[in-house]
């Protein structure tokens, strides 16, 4: 491992700490691998071999990056044409339009219709909004997926169950569990990253990114495009490099005799992460650096350094991909059009919010395939949850917008071994229930950790007792999205 020419403590030192740590992940892991520990004390070559005999089969993607639409889009007005809104628009909604549960959606509302035009593009034929125009360029490189429904109704239980499979706090995410199965291509680097935008974290909170009860290192490291790069990992006002090398010394010399006596895996994974945090230092705000850019890419991406925005992320997310970061998650708060008033609905907020996220997306998608990146980089897109057919009208408003609705939704996935150019599921013709090849958000983690070669009936870990999947009891690969 690199270390800084002040540090007393060795290489050897360090690649033991990792070995331990990576043998409590093969002691928990259903995974029987008993030689995999030694990679810890092998090099770079030797390490990356190991990292894909730990798969149970061969991957086609090396590297995620997810983009969440906090507050949901509406799939209506965005992916999912339905005429028969406009033309019944301004009519009571059938009864069977309803979710068996509402957040505030009223009995007898009326059908909304879109107040967008669709277009046919790509080779598929697949309809997309007036609102996307940069993602019409890239529709032959990914699959939409219209047929993906939850059990969840409000932001956060739907935000958990997205990503840790469970609609409550405590469990480990995807990028963490993708991070304790596979770790991260570059040393100097977590292998879980995360960047929010948007102007304030998703509903749930720094849970959606916690490691729930895996070690700690595991857990999801938020960035922010300004000021500093991650908050706490700068040096104290009057302490050097090398002092700083000398107090994470010390504190780590007491962590390992507590380690000794105790055998906690927690100590070991706090050790490391006190090692990592002295890496980060130097390396976390040269990648997090977009300035370096050239002004060509800056412009594809609407990218604006030293500010924060979805744009920037975006461009952050190829670099940090690019550089070896296994698992990076971007949040875009500001989806939530419920139409109370002009900052939620869907004549000023979404155009706002598409026009902030249609060119950076699409240019990261395009980035990513120019750079070769695109073939083993799964790029995932999604809200948590859909809209209602009906305008909400919640008090009486008159802004448009529609309420949550969990029994259908749409997503998009590109690039790590998915169907590109492909159109998956349909919804009936109100847009309120799939019609064919459901997807549930289990069937769709369950296919996501397939492209990174895991089985995820058998990637488990072992707490309070029991084996934990990130599928929980449920899920199914969905074989028709993979090329």
């Amino acid at each position: 491992m690199t270390q800084s020419a002040s540090s007393p403590v060795s290489s050897v030192d360090q690649a033991i700490v990792g070995a331990m740590t990576r043998r409590h992940f093969l002691g928990r892991t259903t995974c029987s691998f008993g030689a995999a520990a030694l990679a810890g004390l092998l090099n770079d070559q030797a390490a990356s071999a190991l990292a894909g005999s730990l798969t149970h089969h061969a991957p086609t993607a090396k590297r995620i990056i997810y983009l969440h639409m906090a507050g949901s889009p509406p799939h209506h007005d965005l992916f999912d044409y339905k005429p028969l809104l406009n033309q019944r628009h301004g009519e009571v909604a059938p009864q069977d339009c309803y979710a068996d549960r509402s957040a505030f959606v009223k009995p007898n509302a009326t059908v909304l219709g879109s107040p967008y035009a669709f277009e046919q593009v790509g080779g598929n034929g697949a309809w997309v909004s007036e609102l996307l125009p940069h993602f019409k360029s890239i529709v032959d490189d990914v699959c939409i997926v219209r047929s993906m429904h939850t059990d969840q109704f409000n932001h956060a239980p739907a935000q958990l169950l997205l990503h840790t499979g469970h609609m409550l706090q405590g469990r480990p995410s995807m990028g963490s569990w993708l991070s304790w199965g596979l770790g991260s291509e570059n040393e100097d680097l977590p292998a879980f990253l995360v960047l929010v935008s948007g102007g304030k974290k998703p509903s749930a909170g720094t849970a959606a990114w916690s490691s729930g009860f895996m070690p700690t290192v595991h857990g999801g490291v938020q960035c922010r495009s300004k000021g500093d790069p991650v908050l706490g990992v700068g040096d104290p006002a009057g302490m050097d490099r090398a002092l700083r090398r000398k107090t994470i010394d010390a504190i780590n010399a007491i962590n390992q005799l507590q380690a000794d006596e105790f055998g906690d895996p927690e100590t070991l994974s706090r050790i490391e992460q006190y090692e990592l945090a002295f890496r980060m230092q130097t390396s976390v705000p040269e990648v997090m650096d977009i300035s370096q850019e050239p002004a060509s890419v800056l412009e594809a991406y609407g990218a604006d350094p030293g500010t924060s925005s979805l744009a920037n992320n975006c461009l952050l997310a190829r670099r940090l991909s690019e550089a070896g970061v296994r698992f990076v998650q971007l949040f875009d708060w500001g989806w939530d059009v419920h139409g109370t008033n002009p900052s939620d609905d869907l004549m000023n907020q979404l155009p706002m919010k598409c026009q902030q996220m249609d060119r950076p997306v699409a240019a990261l998608i395009k980035d990513l395939k120019q750079r070769g990146l695109l073939e083993d980089t799964l790029v995932i897109w999604s809200g948590e949850f859909g809209r209602t057919v009906m305008n909400e009208k919640r008090n009486g408003s008159t802004h448009l917008g529609r309420d949550h609705y969990p029994s259908c939704f749409t997503i998009w996935m590109a690039g790590g071994g998915i169907k590109a150019g492909t159109v998956h599921g349909s919804t009936d013709d109100w847009g309120a229930h799939v019609h064919e090849h459901p997807v549930s958000v289990h069937d769709l983690q369950a296919t996501v950790l397939h492209t990174m070669g895991f089985d995820h009936e058998h990637l488990r870990y072992r707490s309070q007792g029991r084996d934990f999947r990130l599928t929980d009891v449920h899920g199914h690969v969905q074989h028709a999205l993979l090329a």
